[in-house]
C-alpha cells in the first residue's frame, strides 16, 4: 500500500508545474490532498483536472508569502487531519529577473525571499507540533539545483535555495531519531513556467533580455512537471533524504562536490556559452 493512501498531504504552489502534477498524483495513490496556491484560478484548473480524472482534492488559497495567512490556514486545516499521517510539500516557490545583484533592487530580494525561504519555514513551523505529536509523516521541501552552487544573475533566489536545503538538512538531524522523515528536493531544469512569469525588475533589464532567457532555458530544461512529480512522490515512498532531478541537476551536483571552489568558473563557461550574455546592454 502506498504510504500516501490516507495521508493528509498539504502541496503548496499546486495551481500549476510541479504542485499540480504532484497534487493529481497524490490523489491518485490514495492522498488526501490539500492543494494550496494563492492564485485561484489556476487552482480551480487544477481541480478541473483531478475531477476529469475522476479524483477529488481540496483546494485552499493562501497565500505563503503572508505569515498571518499562514497562520489561518493551519488553524483551520490541523483539526481536520483526525490524527492521521501528515504529508508537508512546501513546494511554492518565485523568481525574479533583475540581473547581477548591483542591479537587484532589495525590496524585490527581500519579497522573494520571504515567499521562498520564509513561506517554507513558516509552514514548516505551524505544522511541526503536529508532526511532533503524532511522531509520523514526511516533511518535503523544494530547494533547486541553484542550491547546490550559485549563479550569477541570481542571487535572490539562490540566496533562498541555499537558505531551504540548510534548514532542511538540519530538522533532518533533529528528527532523527523519530518516525518524521524529509526529503531536500534539488530540482535542475523543468518544464514549468517560473523562468516565463518573471518580470524585469530594477531598470536595468529588458523584455527582450528575460525572452532571451526564457528561450534559451526552454531548449534547456529536459525534465517535464510530470516527470519530477512522480520522482519526488516515489523519494518520500522511499524515505530518501536527498532527490536530484534531471541530468542538469546531477551534473552540477558532481561538479560542485568534486569542485567546490572551482566549479565557478566551470560553469560561468557553461552558462556563458548556453545563455550568452543575457545581462548585457
Amino acid at each position: 500500500m502506498s504510504y500516501f493512501n490516507g495521508a493528509n498531504t498539504i502541496i503548496t504552489g499546486a495551481g500549476s508545474g510541479m504542485g499540480r502534477q504532484m497534487a493529481l498524483q497524490a490523489a491518485k495513490r490514495g492522498a488526501r490532498v490539500i492543494a494550496v496556491d494563492y492564485n485561484q484560478q489556476t487552482l480551480q484548473e487544477t481541480q478541473g483536472l483531478a475531477i476529469a480524472a475522476g479524483l477529488l482534492i481540496e483546494t485552499h488559497v493562501v497565500d505563503v508569502g503572508s505569515a498571518d495567512a499562514i497562520e489561518s490556514f493551519a488553524r483551520q486545516i490541523t483539526p481536520t487531519f483526525n490524527k492521521g499521517r501528515l504529508i508537508l510539500i512546501n513546494n511554492a516557490g518565485v523568481s525574479i529577473f533583475t540581473g547581477d545583484f548591483e542591479h537587484t533592487p532589495l525590496e524585490d530580494f527581500e519579497w522573494l525571499i520571504n515567499v521562498n525561504m520564509w513561506g517554507v519555514i513558516r509552514l514548516t513551523k505551524a505544522f511541526f507540533p503536529y508532526f511532533l505529536e503524532h511522531n509520523n509523516g514526511h516533511i518535503v521541501n523544494l530547494s533547486s539545483v541553484f542550491g547546490l552552487g550559485g549563479m550569477a544573475g541570481n542571487s535572490a533566489y539562490c540566496t533562498s535555495k541555499f537558505a531551504v536545503r540548510g534548514f532542511t538538512e538540519t530538522i533532518r538531524m533533529e528528527l532523527a531519531d523519530t518516525n518524521v522523515g524529509t526529503t531536500c528536493v534539488h530540482p535542475g531544469g523543468v518544464k514549468t513556467n517560473i523562468v516565463r512569469n518573471q518580470v524585469p525588475k530594477g531598470g536595468h533589464t529588458t523584455d527582450e533580455m528575460l525572452n532571451n532567457v526564457v528561450k534559451k532555458f526552454e531548449q534547456n530544461a529536459k525534465t517535464t512537471p510530470e516527470s519530477a512529480a512522480q520522482q519526488i512522490l516515489d523519494a518520500v515512498e522511499k524515505k530518501k533524504t536527498r532527490l536530484v532531478i534531471g541530468r542538469d541537476g546531477h551534473m552540477l551536483d558532481f561538479v560542485t562536490r568534486l569542485f567546490p571552489q572551482g566549479y565557478t568558473n566551470i560553469v560561468r563557461k557553461k552558462a556563458k556559452k548556453s545563455f550568452g550574455e543575457p545581462f548585457k546592454k
